[in-house]
C-alpha cells in the first residue's frame, strides 16, 4: 500500500466519520444544558423551591397583616374600652396608682 492510497482512506474515514462526529458533539451539547444549564432542569428545580418560599412568605405576610388590622380597627371608638386601655398603659409603662391593688402572679420560681 503506498502512501497516497493511506492517506485517501484516512481522509475518507475522516469525512465518513465527520457529519456523525459534529452531530454527536451538538447532541451531548444540548443534552448538558437541559439538564444542568442555566434553563435546564435542575435550574427549575431550584426555582420551583424558590417560589414556593416566595408563596408561603406571603401567606406569612397577609396573616401578620390581617393581625395588624385586628389590632387597628379594635382602637377604634366604638370598640375602646377605656378600663382596658388604662390598664394596658399601666402595664407597658411599668407604673400603679397610689390607690391600686397590685397582685403579682407568675413570679419567678428558681430551680430547686
Amino acid at each position: 500500500m503506498s502512501i497516497s492510497r493511506v492517506r485517501r482512506s484516512v481522509r475518507s474515514a475522516i469525512r465518513i466519520a465527520a457529519a456523525p462526529g459534529v452531530f454527536l458533539i451538538i447532541t451531548l451539547y444540548f443534552g448538558w444544558n437541559v439538564t444542568q444549564g442555566a434553563h435546564g432542569l435542575y435550574a427549575y428545580e431550584k426555582q420551583l423551591v424558590l417560589l414556593d418560599q416566595a408563596k408561603l412568605a406571603y401567606k406569612n405576610a397577609l396573616t401578620e397583616r390581617d393581625f395588624w388590622c385586628q389590632r387597628v380597627n379594635a382602637l377604634s371608638e366604638q370598640n375602646l374600652d377605656l378600663d382596658v386601655l388604662d390598664e394596658r398603659a399601666r402595664a407597658m409603662l411599668n407604673m400603679a396608682d397610689k390607690d391600686d391593688i397590685v397582685v403579682p402572679y407568675n413570679w419567678y420560681k428558681p430551680p430547686a
